[in-house]
């Protein structure tokens, strides 16, 4: 090592920096995670001013802003409707959840509307993706493949086939010749991110980057690589079940509250045009315990089935599991049945699941979980006609949700004749056709409608 060379200690979960090692990083607490770096000076050898002169805000002019189409519908619902010149793009996900899969489809569709895509691969031979490549039916001459792992490499021959999109598998297996680390380290992770972010935004190329993610779920390597991105996308659903959900949690071009579905199948990942209809088909009938509500994930209303088990507990401290569902939340609901309505629930086992691998996180789902908890308590199902939405406060009061119209709506599309909703929400609104509403000033309300 050389003078002007130092050596550093860093934490590859957080990116903290130390000059000795130490077993637990102060920083985020994690235990053996500081990684000896050794960093060379970074010498410039040219100088290029990078800053804009400064503008009145009245003065600054809107171009149209121009979107490629994917050809995706619902990937390009997700991006918030196609993906934006300059713009840089991470996925995230499991591994074997579909990442590459996806992507090799996007880079396919665009190829085809004659925009030349470049796949780069840090972790696959050109023969495996070849391979992928067949299985899915891509055959695109403007799709083109190649693999290596240093950074300075790919600046130099990307240059002469000056692509329109590129694609980057995996961040993490590539590295910069400029810091003497290995490669997914923190600060090669960063340096490598924030030359493609130059790359991309002195080019106009759109840059899609796949990345890995930690045991936590969370995308592996330091939190300035989503900041440094443009839009974070993450691919969710369990490897035991055919359907996907890809979710947006940043996006500086459009909605973070869209998601887009897809079926796994042998062919590739396929769109799913209707949702609702896909997690309610294998729904079982006349079985206690089964309630669907209507939920709004960004502007799309979706109707999903609520399952609750509620059985006596052989053990001293009874199981709350959810899936899908705020377990904190699952707790609140069983205490508010009990205290205002005289249900005693605290010496049951309860398990609640969301069907389809669909995650649910807004109040609206509130109505269906205590109706799933109280049918099948009681032994009771719910009729298959019924659907419910509505937030349950702790007075046991029942409250409005926004949209109740769009959801009603959706309901009725599939066949739902009988829709339990909030007294709020059902002055004023105006349902569908042949669509029966019951409004709902308490859980106690809801129990009299169902049960009595």
């Amino acid at each position: 090592m050389t003078k002007k060379e130092r050596t550093s200690y860093v934490c590859q979960s957080c990116g903290y920096e130390a000059l000795k090692w130490m077993g637990r990083c102060p920083e985020c607490g994690q235990w053996s995670s500081m990684v000896e770096e050794i960093r060379k000076p970074f010498k410039r050898d040219t100088r290029s001013s990078t800053m804009s002169r400064p503008e009145r805000i009245d003065a600054i002019s809107l171009a149209p802003e121009m979107r490629l189409k994917t050809g995706l519908a619902e990937f390009d619902r997700v991006l918030g409707g196609g993906v934006v010149p300059g713009s840089v793009i991470l996925i995230g996900g499991d591994p074997g959840i579909g990442k590459s899969t996806i992507i090799l489809q996007v880079l396919d569709r665009l190829a085809r509307q004659d925009f030349r895509s470049l796949y780069l691969s840090g972790e696959e031979s050109a023969q495996q993706i070849k391979l992928r490549a067949e299985r899915l039916g891509i055959d695109s001459e403007g799709l083109y493949v190649m693999t290596g792992t240093c950074i300075e490499d790919f600046f130099d021959r990307v240059a002469p086939l000056k692509p329109d999109l590129v694609a980057v598998d995996s961040i993490q297996t590539f590295y910069t010749d400029d810091i003497a680390s290995t490669p997914g380290s923190v600060g090669q992770v960063r340096e490598v991110a924030s030359r493609l972010m130059a790359y991309a935004k002195g080019s106009g190329t759109p840059v899609f980057l796949v990345g890995h993610v930690t045991k936590d779920g969370a995308i592996a390597g330091p939190k300035v690589l989503e900041h440094l991105v443009d839009t974070v996308l993450y691919f969710e659903g369990d490897r035991g079940h055919a359907f996907r959900i890809l979710r947006a949690a940043k996006n500086r071009y459009g909605s973070t509250n869209e998601i887009g579905v897809f079926e796994m199948k042998d062919s590739g990942l396929a769109e799913v045009d209707n949702p609702s209809r896909m997690f309610l088909e294998e729904r079982p009938e006349d079985v206690p315990g089964s309630a669907v509500i209507s939920c709004i994930e960004g502007t799309r209303p979706i109707l999903v089935e609520i399952q609750a088990l509620v059985s006596p507990s052989p053990l001293g401290m009874p199981r709350r599991t959810a899936i899908g569902v705020d377990q904190n939340r699952i707790s609140l609901l069983v205490a508010v049945l009990g205290k205002r309505l005289g249900m005693e629930l605290g010496d049951q086992d309860i398990f609640v699941n969301v069907a389809g691998g669909l995650k649910v996180d807004e109040p609206a789902a509130d109505l269906g979980i205590v109706s799933a908890m109280m049918s099948s308590f009681l032994g009771r199902p719910i009729s298959r006609d019924i659907v419910v939405f509505g937030e349950v406060g702790l007075a046991g009061e029942v409250r409005g949700v926004n949209q109740p119209e769009i959801r009603m709506r959706e309901a009725k599309k599939l066949g739902f004749s009988h829709c339990f909703l909030s007294q709020t929400n059902l002055v004023g609104s105006k349902p569908p056709d042949g669509m029966k509403l019951s409004g709902m000033k308490s859980v106690k309300d809801l129990y009299e409608f169902l049960f009595e």
